[in-house]
């Protein structure tokens, strides 16, 4: 080891405070980076999981409802007495 390297107590050489101030901004860099990519990668992830399935689960719906008005309009006055069931105060 050379006089200009100091030596911790476990035998480790130290680093300067300019070069952990290099590695803090660039550990930074790198989460802020990460971030920014997980937030866009969320935003594509819920667009597709979320409004995707529910636009075709409507559209199946109104299909649904042309082929067989008659039972559709059961299910909506079913699901309209249930409702109005469990919200009565």
């Amino acid at each position: 080891m050379s006089a200009t390297t100091p030596v911790t107590q476990s035998g480790h050489v130290s680093s300067s405070p300019s070069t952990l101030d290099t590695i803090g901004d660039t550990a930074r860099v790198t989460a802020e980076r990460a971030a920014t990519y997980a937030a866009q990668q969320g935003q594509v992830a819920a667009k597709h999981y979320v409004s995707e399935p529910a636009k075709d689960l409507l559209t199946l719906m109104k299909e649904y409802a042309r082929e067989k008005p008659d039972v559709a309009a059961c299910w909506c006055f079913g699901l309209g007495v249930l409702v109005g069931w469990k919200l009565k105060p």
